[in-house]
This record gives structure tokens, sequence and C-alpha cells, in this order.
């Protein structure tokens, strides 16, 4: 019988990010393993902030696996955090209490840099910067990407595929060491798993380069003309795909409109550094929308419209480092609350 190796990987109790946490058990199995043949495992929650010392067990409930393309017989297992009961949700579990809906379609754009020896990839050592934006974008050729990211990125989009990830494609970003990646599930917890997975494939890979991927929104701080990254979050219900309407368009953007501050509370730590008005955003207390305006809050884009006000809209406020389980929850709680007639 075979034996696999199952790569159990959670979310820990860091504020206000949490970090990716990943152990290995061996098991056999006839073929690849499913999801219900898989069992609880328990880990030290002390060491994760998740639990003192003195009772520091907590438990990992697997909610989704995918196959690890670096391994023979290897499978990654996306798990939740329980508590010693094995039945109650752990605090830091956000998966477990956001609503969820498989007709609600999520696309999350993840913006990111690589980093090496404390600067972005491309940046000159010890301080300083290199050409301004405008070329890195989409760009090609050694002086715009430099010898090693875009390997690392096709690299990247290799292992999500082959582990059966929506990944949907790759572009460099603005700034230079900057890049994006494009996930897409159909509903909150799917898309929300296979981007937590792609996250730590992204950042295992980078391990043997000794590059770190900094998420954080604006590395290089807001007073410099560099952007900062994004985590834009496309989204449609089946009937802002089916029935649609400007009526129920403009009673949605309302409703974000309305709940702004909380959709902000969820959309990721130090916003305000990103959204200042400036560099393809709108400023962090104001809600507006445009067609294809992305300086928005909420970019509209013309086949939304041209469609008779029927398909996705993009949400352009999240950042590098907001949780898709919480981002996606609270778009849910938002669109709860708009009447469909």
């Amino acid at each position: 019988m075979p034996k696999y190796k199952l790569e159990y990987i959670w979310l820990d109790g860091y504020e206000p990010v949490p970090n990716l946490r990943g152990k290995t058990t061996i098991k056999e199995f006839d073929t690849f393993p499913t999801l219900e043949q898989l069992p609880m495992w328990g880990f030290d929650g002390s060491s994760t902030r998740q639990a003192e010392g003195h009772s520091s067990d907590c438990f990992l409930k697997p909610v989704a696996i995918y196959p690890d393309p670096t391994k023979k017989n290897g499978a990654l297992v996306m798990c939740e955090v329980m508590m010693p009961d094995g039945k109650t949700p752990h605090p830091s579990n956000g998966r477990a209490t956001i609503p969820d809906d498989p007709g609600t379609w999520f696309g999350f754009e993840q913006e990111y840099f690589l980093y090496q020896d404390g600067v972005p990839l491309g940046f000159p050592p010890g301080g300083g910067f290199p050409p301004p934006q405008g070329k890195y974008y989409t760009a090609v050729g050694y002086e715009n990407v430099g010898s090693i990211a875009r390997e690392i990125v096709d690299t990247h989009l290799e292992l999500c595929l082959d582990a059966g990830i929506n990944h949907e494609g790759i572009n460099s970003e603005v700034a230079k060491g900057q890049w994006e990646f494009q996930i897409f599930g159909k509903g909150s917890k799917t898309a929300a798993d296979q981007v937590w997975m792609a996250r730590y494939l992204l950042i295992r890979l980078c391990e043997k380069y000794e590059v770190t991927v900094n998420f954080h929104c604006k590395p290089l701080g807001k007073d410099v003309d560099w952007n900062g990254s994004g985590f834009h979050t496309n989204f449609s219900t089946k009937h802002m795909r089916e029935v649609g309407g400007k009526k129920y368009f403009e009673k949605l953007m309302a409703a974000f409109d309305k709940y702004k501050n909380e959709h902000i509370a969820v959309y990721g730590p130090d916003n305000h550094l990103r959204l200042t008005g400036l560099h393809e955003t709108q400023s962090i207390d104001k809600f507006n929308y445009g067609i294809a305006n992305r300086g928005a809050s909420v970019r509209v884009p013309h086949s939304f419209v041209n469609n008779g006000y029927k398909g996705y809209l993009e949400d352009r406020r999240p950042n590098s480092q907001g949780d898709p389980y919480k981002i996606a929850g609270r778009v849910l709680q938002t669109i709860a609350t708009v009447p469909l007639k």
C-alpha cells in the first residue's frame, strides 16, 4: 500500500495577518486520499499564538486537499484550526464563520513584491531606487524584470495548475519587483482555500531562490512614487449574472457605501498607506464606483453595463495582505442586505 506524504497547512494566530504553517505526516492509502479519509491532527498551539503553554493542544480539521506536484505521493491539505474538543472552531478560524454560496464566484488578483537582501528584486542593494515606474508593468527584458523573477512566477503557475488550483494568469506589475497572479473559485470558501494554497506554494518555492514574498500593501512607504499592492476582488452572484439590472446595481452600490467601514475593517492592515487617492486608488474614507475607473472603490467593467448591468464587479479596496475568507465573507454579508426586487 503506497505511503502518502500529507502536508497539513493552516493559519496561525498572529494578528493582524496570520502566517501559513505546515507539517507533514505519512499515511498509507490504496490511492490518492479523499478529504473524508483524512484524520484530524493535533499541534502545539502555544507555538503559534493559538493556545497557552499549560493547555496547548489544538486540532487541524482537513477542509480541502490538492496533489503536491513537488513530491511523489504528496498531498497539500488545507485545514481549519479547532479547539481541543475537535468540534468548536478556534477563535482564529475565520473560515468556519463566514457565509458561503457556491453560486457566488470570486476572482482574486494577488499582487506582491519579491524581495532579496532587504529590497525588491532589481532595486540597488544598500539603498536607492531603479528608474521610475513606467516600463515594468507586463514587461519583458532583464533591465525590467531581472534574471530569476520570471522563472519563479512561471514555476509557481505550473505548480498551481498541477495541484488543481484555478490559477488564471500572471503578469509583472507597475513597480519593479512587483508581480500578480489571479485565482478563480466558486463559493467563498473554495476560492479562499485556493488563494491561501497558492500563497503557500509561492512562499515555499521562493525558499530555494533565497527570495522572500512581501505581501505588505505598501512596503516602500506611502511617501514615494511607487505603487502599492492590492488584492482586487472580482465577484458575481447568480442574480448578478442572470438578472442584474441598473436598479439592482444601484441598490447594491448603496449597500457597499453604507457598509464601507465594515469592508475596510477586513480588507487588510495598513490600507491607509495604500488607499490615498493616488496610484490607482480611492481614498480610504470614501466610496465611489466608476465604469472602467481604476481609481474607484469599485470598478464597473464596460461589459457589465453593455450587458444590461449583468456580470461581475471589481472591488479594488482589498489589499495584498487581506484574508480572502474574511473579504469574501464580508462581500456576501453586504450583498445579502440588498433585496432582489
